[in-house]
């Protein structure tokens, strides 16, 4: 356990490694981009919010080919505004976007053309729904990076409650915030 008076002598005279991560889809914008779930014959189509709390079933077969370009795109505005004012107060370091979506381009592409300067913004395409890879994706940046102050934005609420039990067991400030719509 640490002490009190370790943690006020690492506050007062370090200075803190800020970590910023987005999720893409549903927290940044929407798209009409969809996840195409093939099994036994039948096909149906996924949001990417019905996509991050589908539940993999034997058998199913996903075609993500509408995640190579961005759609047809809607700004989430209130959340664009902070992600652009954390852009221009940080520089851009220690930004990150985290996607379940496999291709990274795009994004980076889509960001561009909004106007938000990608040079220091990296993203990451993760290429899974998985609630744990976007945690254990954060938590490898703490512990091999030393981010010690975390802010996390994602609509979905699985990779909420994941990326929190992490935190919950690090020693960083942090903050998780869900996006609903």
């Amino acid at each position: 356990m640490i002490k009190l008076k370790d943690m006020i002598a690492r506050n007062l005279f370090t200075e803190s490694k800020k970590l910023r991560v987005f999720d893409f889809d549903d927290t940044l914008v929407k798209t009409t981009s969809f996840i195409y779930v093939t099994n036994n014959g039948k096909k149906k189509k996924l949001t990417p919010g019905e996509y991050a709390v589908y539940n993999e079933k034997p058998g199913d077969k996903f075609d993500f080919s509408d995640f190579s370009k961005v759609q047809n795109p809607n700004e989430i505005k209130k959340i664009t505004k902070v992600f652009r004012r954390i852009v221009a107060s940080s520089g851009g370091d220690g930004v990150h976007i985290l996607t379940a979506r496999a291709a990274f381009k795009p994004i980076r592409q889509y960001l561009k053309d909004i106007g938000i300067n990608m040079s220091k913004i990296y993203v990451t395409a993760l290429a899974s729904n998985n609630p744990k890879d976007k945690a254990d994706w954060i938590e490898d940046k703490i512990d091999n990076e030393g981010y010690d102050d975390i802010y996390f934005a994602d609509d979905s609420l699985k990779n909420v409650n994941a990326t929190k039990k992490m935190l919950r067991g690090k020693d960083v400030r942090w903050r998780v915030q869900h996006i609903k719509h």
